[in-house]
């Protein structure tokens, strides 16, 4: 299956091919369609699942734009790991493990930097839920690059 995956990308790399290496061209591919899944799952659960009410669990409540914001994380949590250590990443010779461990450690921090940042936009800016969550994905993305890039599936130097 990530042969197909990979084969279909690489498959539109050639119009890329100018302006970014193709393991950049990749990241943008499955980090943006993760992106979107992201996205997708944020609006449909926040206007037809949560409908824009807050969630009540018992011993604890939560915003609708907030438990919207955990339920696309649950799906999109494995789905970009298997993305990144299967189609982008694919140099990288740690440990499947480390990876595994590093990204959630990424993931945890991306975690609280979407909520920090949802929290800032909605409640203290006053902007709008959707237009919020699309400015916390940019900010996150930059972010998560350069984390996966220089050390959740960073190359480890083999000494001699």
């Amino acid at each position: 299956m990530k042969e197909k995956f990979t084969a279909f990308i690489d498959f539109f790399y050639p119009i890329f091919r100018r302006f970014m290496p193709l393991q950049t061209y990749r990241y943008a591919v499955c980090g943006g369609s993760n992106m979107l899944l992201d996205l997708v799952i944020y609006f449909l659960s926040y206007h037809f699942l949560f409908h824009k009410e807050v969630v009540h669990l018992g011993f604890i409540a939560f915003e609708p734009y907030i438990a919207a914001f955990l339920v696309a994380f649950v799906i999109t949590f494995p789905t970009g790991f298997w993305m990144s250590k299967y189609i982008v990443w694919t140099s990288s010779n740690l440990k499947g493990r480390i990876q595994l461990f590093r990204y959630f450690l990424l993931v945890l921090t991306n975690f609280f930097l979407n909520y920090f940042f949802l929290k800032l936009f909605i409640e203290y800016f006053g902007f709008y839920p959707t237009p919020a969550k699309i400015l916390t994905i940019v900010l996150v993305v930059a972010y998560s690059y350069l984390s996966q890039k220089h050390f959740t599936f960073k190359v480890k130097k083999i000494k001699d």
